[in-house]
């Protein structure tokens, strides 16, 4: 009996373990690109963590109710967490600060993002005048964001509009 309990005990305890422990950078990429490959879309990779306000800021004006359907008709949005603190280093995508650092954004502050066609290629990232924009929010940041959607998406005038009105809201947050 004390056998058949232990063994349960530790069957249990590695599905758990194994449930929370992050998922790898190529797990996570991996499935991305073939869903965007599926559904004929780019991949926007968002670096983050659980502490970043902007990145809060990012993943709220992605899935505002008014810029949502665009975002999600055009691209499939994906996050690595990275640069977490000592007591949350568990959270983080093992290979995603590699990852990061491939596309010079180790030091650039978060979040960071990059967009990737289907087959992992860049195509854009968030890099402004020389340094990362992060999430949107002045004008001019806003306008290098929507020229990046313009060339990475297929998101029309009037989408493009309402992003850069959503976007220019975090301005004032």
């Amino acid at each position: 009996m004390k056998k058949i309990f232990a063994s349960i005990v530790l069957l249990i305890s590695g599905v758990l373990l194994h449930a929370q422990a992050p998922k790898t950078t190529d797990t996570i990429l991996q499935k991305a690109y073939i869903k965007a490959k599926v559904e004929n879309k780019n991949v926007f990779v968002i670096f983050h963590a659980s502490w970043c306000g902007w990145c809060k800021r990012l993943d709220a004006s992605l899935n505002d109710v008014t810029t949502k359907k665009y975002f999600d008709e055009n691209f499939v949005i994906t996050h690595l967490v990275v640069q977490e603190s000592k007591e949350k280093k568990n959270l983080e995508n093992p290979g995603a600060d590699v990852f990061l650092e491939k596309y010079k954004g180790t030091k650039e502050g978060l979040p960071f993002f990059v967009i990737l066609d289907n087959k992992g290629n860049l195509i854009g990232d968030s890099f402004f005048n020389g340094s990362n924009m992060g999430c949107p929010a002045s004008e001019k940041e806003v306008a290098a964001f929507i020229a990046l959607l313009t060339k990475t998406s297929k998101i029309d005038e009037k989408g493009l509009s309402v992003i850069t009105e959503r976007f220019r809201k975090n301005e004032s947050h």
